[in-house]
């Protein structure tokens, strides 16, 4: 296929790379400009959307996406697949949708999960919203990039699985890092703890595979002082884009409100760059609020 590609960095240049490593001819644009091998640079997102079958976009927030929407529908091919990769508001994804189908347009938003590394692998998952038949014609692509996609529903489903989804684990990582410390002070070993947690009822990805302490459990972003799989300044991205799905719909997050507060925190502090679960020093270190 000849593939448009908007956003090329930590996500979308793995992305990129997979989809020519497939045999597919992408065009790539950034605001970077930055150069990957086998992807042909474009000047603007319009030049790398001109002539394409399917453009596929990754970008840092809605405001971004509606505006590189409004630049790059009308040129379009008709009939062209847009897939966009960002995660963001719930209503951004339905606006943008909305305007490339009156434009005759098919759109999915497919937001990720599996980091970096699950890009570079390409053994990300991917949320779908959208008509099924673009689904259809997606999933070829979703599989280069991937290991699993999942239709959730209709335009924005995608954006709300994935807001969900990740509200679960910013709440369970403070759950599992406040756990972890109140063992450590009543001067149980974390090991002991995590045999305990790993094969018990508290058992959950936080703790199984991403263990916030370094030397517990398998290798994780902690054992190497907090380099980020997924920094914290994305998690308090979603966590926020959480809330402002909670407050829209009058939803109670009470919990999810609550674990925000510790993201905020941190990258106040500067640790926007850490990975998220280094939120866990900061609560070891405090006493009884």
């Amino acid at each position: 296929m000849e593939i448009g590609f908007i956003g090329l960095g930590n996500m979308g240049a793995p992305m990129a790379r997979n989809l020519v490593a497939a045999g597919h001819a992408v065009t790539g644009f950034d605001l970077a400009e930055i150069a990957i091998e086998g992807v042909a640079r474009a000047t603007s997102a319009a030049g790398a959307t001109a002539g394409c079958d399917v453009v596929v976009t990754m970008l840092p927030d809605g405001v971004v996406l509606r505006a590189v929407y409004a630049e790059i529908v009308p040129i379009a091919r008709p009939g062209a697949l847009f897939i966009d990769c960002s995660t963001v508001d719930v209503e951004s994804a339905r606006a943008v949708a909305a305007l490339a189908a009156s434009d005759g347009l098919e759109a999915l938003d497919a937001p990720v999960s599996g980091g970096s590394g699950g890009a570079a692998a390409g053994t990300l998952t991917f949320m779908v919203g959208g008509p099924e038949p673009a689904f259809a014609r997606g999933l070829p692509l979703f599989e280069v990039m991937g290991s699993r996609a999942v239709h959730c529903g209709d335009s924005g489903a995608g954006q709300t699985a994935k807001i969900c989804n990740n509200m679960i684990v910013g709440a369970t990582m403070i759950a599992v890092c406040e756990g972890f410390s109140l063992a450590e002070k009543l001067g149980l070993d974390p090991n002991k703890l995590y045999d305990v947690v790993s094969t018990s009822s508290g058992s959950c990805w936080a703790v199984t595979t991403y263990c916030p302490l370094p030397g517990v459990g398998p290798v994780s972003p902690a054992d190497n002082d907090y380099r980020p799989g997924f920094a914290a300044e994305l998690m308090l991205k979603d966590m926020r884009l959480s809330q402002r799905a909670a407050i829209a719909v009058d939803a109670s997050t009470p919990l999810a409100a609550h674990a925000t507060g510790f993201y905020e925190a941190l990258v106040e502090a500067g640790g926007g760059g850490r990975d998220f679960s280094a939120v866990y020093p900061g609560i070891a270190s405090r006493g009884r609020d």
